[in-house]
């Protein structure tokens, strides 16, 4: 009895002792959005939060839009993030921004099938030795026609 409590304690401390290491695969997960439904002239801000055990980080971003009942609304796409200092065990945050109908930012696709999109936006972050991380998944966005 006294000694699987010790061992209970033992694999108890192993996991805790790994809990806060990065990982050589990017680990990427969704925060937020900045709102759930847009219209057309809104900005739309992601925020991603993101760990990587070697800070090789690519420049870009893999987005998709998935509209699952209108296909023509769907799109996917590399977004460039901005250059920062990387170093070993690198975390931070990353917003990516599109304009609906906005100029000056990248644009959008919006509603194609006759109706307002209701859709989620997934997300990829690859690093240079070619890891990539899970999907992050946002919230059910509305895109108002």
């Amino acid at each position: 009895m006294r000694n699987t409590i010790l061992f209970s304690i033992f694999i108890l401390f192993l996991f805790s002792c790994n809990k806060n290491k990065y990982s050589t695969i990017p680990q990427l997960k969704y925060k937020s959005a900045n709102n759930k439904v847009f219209r057309s002239g809104d900005i739309i801000k992601f925020t991603l939060s993101f760990t990587d055990a070697e800070g090789d980080l690519q420049d870009s971003l893999y987005v998709e839009k998935f509209e699952p009942k209108c296909v023509n609304s769907r799109f996917k796409q590399l977004y460039k993030i901005p250059s920062f200092p990387t170093g070993k065990n690198q975390s931070g945050e990353i917003t990516v921004t599109y304009g609906y109908n906005v100029s000056g930012y990248p644009p959008i696709l919006g509603p194609q099938c006759n109706r307002n999109d209701t859709c989620v936006f997934k997300f990829v972050l690859k690093d240079k030795a070619q890891n990539k991380s899970d999907t992050a998944t946002s919230e059910t966005i509305v895109l108002i026609r």
